[in-house]
């Protein structure tokens, strides 16, 4: 059998999206968030990452509790996709659910910092 392309894994993503990942979704789609357009689960490099706002070379991830044991794996896909030029944010899925207000303030901050550096 055929591996599957990061494309098609990446739709089968968008599909099968997390609760946290489905909240963080509907914040910001659609240029909801300060005009800001935002794409989901996209192949950047090797990886497949969760949100990212191209013109603010901006990665969101949304981490649930197995990345408590992927920490060095995480820091070394950052570095790849900083490499890259893009800043990455994480945020653990439970302050989706319990402070989902200060998330998008985190994020709003990042797009702010994004757009200031373009000046």
């Amino acid at each position: 059998m055929d591996k599957p392309t990061k494309t098609k894994l990446a739709r089968k993503l968008r599909r099968t999206q997390s609760n946290s990942e489905a909240i963080f979704w509907r914040e910001v789609r659609g240029r909801l968030l300060a005009g800001f357009k935002f794409r989901r689960q996209v192949p950047i490099d090797k990886y497949i990452v969760d949100f990212v706002c191209d013109s603010a070379k901006l990665i969101v991830e949304l981490d649930g509790h197995q990345h408590a044991d992927t920490k060095e794996a995480d820091a070394s896909r950052t570095a790849i996709l900083e490499s890259k030029g893009y800043r990455v944010i994480r945020f653990w899925n439970d302050d989706v659910y319990d402070n989902l207000d200060g998330v998008i303030a985190g994020v709003l901050q990042e797009l702010e910092i994004a757009s200031n550096r373009e000046l």
